[in-house]
């Protein structure tokens, strides 16, 4: 089964084919195109989600008749369909993000995927793009197969916009643990790296600027680390760091002193401490999870899924924790780790036809609405 993958949440323009054998459930990436409109933004040091949407109304139509043309090296047996400027003669399937997003952006995907679908009769499976996010791991460039990941599992979902952990028992049952309160991981990034002046998107900019730091420097806090449920928040942290550098201002000067000021020996040791910070939050409750749920495979995904800290710290502290919080606990955590190539960690068309394959209800495509505030269901 081949589907053509159309991913539109926010600022990304995606679309991507991907095979899926329905006998080992291995899925297997042909073509993947992106188009980013991230220049215009960081102008502006964020997303102007009018500015997002009419880039990708430009981009829609050049990136699937890209993606499908890349993917015409295969040798399945194309279909007699009536031809086009489009050709969806060797498509079975669309998948579409239908939320949660920017409801500009993701109209732009969701009315394009429709129109396909109606004009070929083609099903059309909608989407959550965070389901996009965990089904990342399952592509076949990653792992040889899907069976690689074992269930249960978890699975820490970290973007700009979502920091979240869910519990899942098989494809098709999925349970949400706990999410962000206020600002997500990602939203933390952005905003601190607005503060010390760095270039946008923050989270790549802190995590270079860190690899000069201490992290021991400053020590910021670990909001809800000690709390007792699976919900994360982390506009303390941006406050601490705000007053941090109010600290640091000449005391002739009334207004916080302008990051500019900041030497960058400071941004740097900042950059480290807020990065430890975060990373030590998500991690201790990603494995307080997996402790409770007896769990067999962690799986990361999201943007900030891409911080190579994050990565190497919960790979290390996977590998080391015992299988128990009790004291009797001494066995260690003999858990599987999958985490997509860092490319697929950020919003991509491939993950969504993933998701859509391991989870196939299609719907007619009349039913299929865009919806900004669609959460875990």
């Amino acid at each position: 089964m081949r589907i053509l993958g159309i991913e539109t949440s926010c600022d990304e323009t995606g679309a991507a084919v991907i095979e899926g054998e329905s006998k080992n459930k291995k899925v297997t990436l042909v073509s993947n195109v992106l188009a980013s409109s991230l220049s215009f933004h960081s102008k502006t040091g964020g997303i102007i989600p009018e500015t997002a949407a009419r880039e990708q109304i430009k981009y829609i139509i050049p990136v699937i008749e890209q993606v499908l043309s890349e993917s015409k090296s295969s040798k399945k047996k194309i279909v007699n369909r009536k031809s086009s400027i489009i050709n969806l003669a060797s498509i079975d399937a669309i998948a579409v993000t239908v939320g949660p997003g920017l409801i500009g952006s993701l109209l732009v995907g969701v009315e394009t995927a429709k129109t396909l679908s109606y004009i070929y009769k083609i099903p059309i499976i909608p989407v959550n793009h965070l389901f996009g996010h965990i089904y990342a791991n399952f592509i076949g460039k990653i792992h040889n197969s899907a069976a690689d990941v074992q269930f249960p599992a978890i699975a820490l979902i970290v973007s700009g916009g979502h920091t979240d952990l869910v519990l899942i028992e098989n494809h098709q049952k999925i349970k949400w643990l706990g999410g962000t309160r206020d600002d997500a991981a990602g939203e933390a990034f952005d905003k601190i790296g607005r503060l010390l002046n760095l270039s946008y998107p923050g989270g790549p900019s802190i995590e270079k600027a860190a690899k000069a730091g201490n992290p021991k420097t400053f020590r910021f806090p670990r909001p809800l680390i000690n709390s007792n449920d699976f919900d994360f928040s982390f506009s303390g942290l941006k406050t601490a760091v705000f007053r941090e550098v109010q600290t640091m201002k000449s005391p002739q000067m009334r207004d916080p002193v302008a990051a500019g000021q900041l030497s960058n020996e400071t941004i740097s040791d900042i950059s480290a401490s807020v990065q430890e910070a975060i990373v030590d939050v998500l991690i201790y409750k990603t494995l307080k999870a997996a402790q409770k749920y007896k769990v067999k495979s962690i799986l990361l995904g999201g943007g900030v899924a891409a911080n190579q800290k994050l990565r190497d710290e919960l790979k290390l502290k996977i590998e080391n924790s015992p299988a128990s919080t009790s004291e009797a606990g001494r066995a260690k955590l003999k858990i599987q780790f999958f985490v997509p190539e860092k490319w697929l960690c950020t919003d991509n068309a491939a993950m969504i036809a993933s998701a859509a394959f391991y989870n196939y209800k299609p719907v007619p495509w009349n039913k299929i609405t865009a919806n900004p505030e669609l959460y875990f269901y």
